[in-house]
């Protein structure tokens, strides 16, 4: 069970099913953006590196939701996040005024506070959408790395469409099960070969 297709036949082996060929595609899609409200692994993290241009910056393909943004320059201003109201209202100025402190989000772009009066470049990394499993795609980070809870995510998202079916329970428990344990592995990974200290703001 490490591609698309393998996937698929392992759901139409769960639900017993042999009608749901042409629905199973979907059930994986329903699946992905579960996974995607659910989870923030670090194979979802994505550079960025973009210039402030007319005050914005455009929000990238895919975005889920940004890790950490900051001015690049000497010293590195560090960006923190705020509303696009909070923003209107302590810099309602939106002409060149000063190097950015904040950043918010508006629609697709991303919005500065004070408004930038230069073209300062902003990095970071953000959260994104793998490309689409499909025939087309078959492989990602979840079908080398989790695909059982690809497999619990496909069957909790089918169960609408089969109408109480009582193994439902089973398939949202394995998946919160699942789920829980991918988290918690990529979190442990993220902070380790080092202690924990406090340090210094």
């Amino acid at each position: 069970m490490n591609s698309f297709t393998t996937i698929e036949t392992a759901i139409a082996n769960w639900l017993d099913r042999s009608d749901l060929a042409g629905v199973i595609p979907a059930f994986i899609a329903s699946a992905e953006a579960r996974m995607y409200r659910d989870l923030r692994v670090a194979a979802m993290e994505t550079a960025i590196s973009e210039t402030i241009t007319a005050g914005v910056v455009a929000v990238p393909d895919g975005y889920l939701e940004m890790k950490h943004l900051y001015i690049n320059g000497a010293p590195v201003q560090k960006l923190q996040r705020k509303t696009a109201e909070w923003i209107y209202t302590n810099y309602p100025s939106r002409a060149a005024d000063a190097k950015p402190l904040f950043f918010a989000r508006e629609a697709g772009n991303f919005i500065f506070g004070p408004y930038s009066d230069s073209t300062y470049t902003v990095k970071g990394v953000y959260y994104k959408r793998l490309t689409a499993l499909s025939v087309s795609n078959e492989t990602n980070w979840f079908t080398t790395n989790a695909p059982d809870l690809i497999l619990f995510a496909a069957l909790a998202e089918a169960e609408p469409y089969l109408g109480n079916d009582p193994r439902f329970v089973l398939w949202q428990s394995k998946y919160d099960t699942v789920r829980a344990a991918v988290q918690k592995q990529d979190t442990a990974e993220e902070f380790s070969g080092s202690i924990l200290q406090v340090t210094a703001a």
